[in-house]
């Protein structure tokens, strides 16, 4: 008779899941507010879209709930040979809750899915503490996730993420582009870097290429590739919902979008209607980062627009006599806003000049 065979044997620790649940636990509960519902041992998260208490009152009167989903993609790969893991938590939050404010919503709570080789509890731990990080900064709750231990799936020291965001807006305060006309101007939102979009040509780039390694020091970008590669994407959601509670009347933000994979001329024309074209002065600072890809490549410059965010994070298509106010209130937010260019009239395309 064979000997009994563990799962432990097969590669998966029911003991490092314990193990893990409990080191997580101050991280996930720091993101709750009032609105979520703690039940023990549940086997699903609770939260409450109404509440009522005087002291943090949110009532809602046709809200529509908004979902997104996103992963991290191949900054995973630099993260994991780096063995740097508590930041990729805050991308991923930000690659879902970016999405979920293009249409003015406002987000509620996230989950996420960690799967691993091997779960090690402290490295789960520091994705989970970047997560809740991510959260905090975009001000809504983690309430659950799944870390999936899969050592016949992931090589050694391999891992993905997967995060889940669920947000919600007033039916009438949905923004969606289609009241975008000739002369409204264009506002970009600085970026923190590449964010989590084009890896796979920054890795074939730096590293199959240029065989250069993650703690290589980078004179003209003062830091290493590795810290300059892993740097997380920012979070717009306290910027962006200030902006529309200020004009909770007048809709002065028309169109708004989150500059990810396609870069401008990819994302710019999905919130624009098709007799309207964008015509943008590239009179930004361009983040080194990019410059320094360019030039190592070397990349096309318009392959360079075509993949990766060039400095801007976010787009509001806005009135254009609201331009300076807007500009305004968003640098009081903590935001740096660049005038781009106009709306023109045209074909739903973007012009780079």
């Amino acid at each position: 008779m064979a000997k009994a065979i563990t799962y432990s044997e097969a590669g998966v620790s029911i003991e490092a899941n314990d193990e893990m649940v409990e080191r997580i636990s101050a991280d996930v509960r720091s993101t709750h507010g009032p609105r979520v519902m703690h039940l023990h041992n549940a086997f699903a998260g609770l939260f409450r879209l109404d509440y009522d208490e005087k002291l943090f009152r949110k009532n809602y009167r046709n809200p529509v709930l908004v979902a997104c989903t996103d992963g991290v993609g191949t900054k995973v790969k630099i993260a994991a040979e780096m063995k740097c893991y508590n930041t990729v938590g805050i991308d991923l939050v930000a690659m879902s809750v970016n999405d979920m404010l293009v249409q003015g919503a406002e987000p509620l709570f996230f989950l996420d899915y960690v799967a691993v080789n091997r779960l090690t509890p402290g490295q789960i731990a520091e994705m989970v503490a970047g997560v809740s990080e991510g959260c905090r900064q975009a001000d809504c709750a983690l309430i659950g996730g799944e870390t999936a231990e899969m050592p016949d799936v992931y090589r050694r020291d391999e891992f993905d993420m997967a995060g889940f965001a669920v947000g919600v807006v007033e039916k009438n305060r949905i923004v969606t582009g289609e009241h975008v006309e000739v002369g409204d101007s264009v506002i970009g939102l600085a970026s923190s870097g590449i964010h989590s979009n084009g890896y796979s040509l920054v890795r074939r780039i730096c590293f199959d290429r240029e065989k250069l390694k993650v703690s290589d020091e980078i004179a003209e970008l003062g830091e290493t590739l590795g810290a300059a590669l892993l740097r997380p994407t920012r979070i717009y959601v306290r910027a962006i919902m200030g902006l529309l509670k200020k004009y909770k009347v007048k809709k002065v933000v028309k169109a708004m979008a989150h500059i990810t994979g396609g870069g401008l001329v990819g994302n710019i024309p999905r919130v624009l209607p098709k007799d309207c074209d964008v015509v943008i002065n590239r009179k930004w600072p361009v983040p080194a980062v990019f410059d320094y890809l360019r030039r190592l490549g070397p990349v096309e410059e318009e392959e360079m627009y075509r993949v990766f965010n060039m400095g801007i994070g976010y787009v509001l298509v806005v009135a254009p006599g609201f331009t300076r106010s807007i500009m305004a209130h968003l640098r009081k937010l903590g935001e740096q806003p660049y005038f781009l260019g106009k709306v023109k009239r045209g074909s739903g395309k973007v012009i780079l000049q």
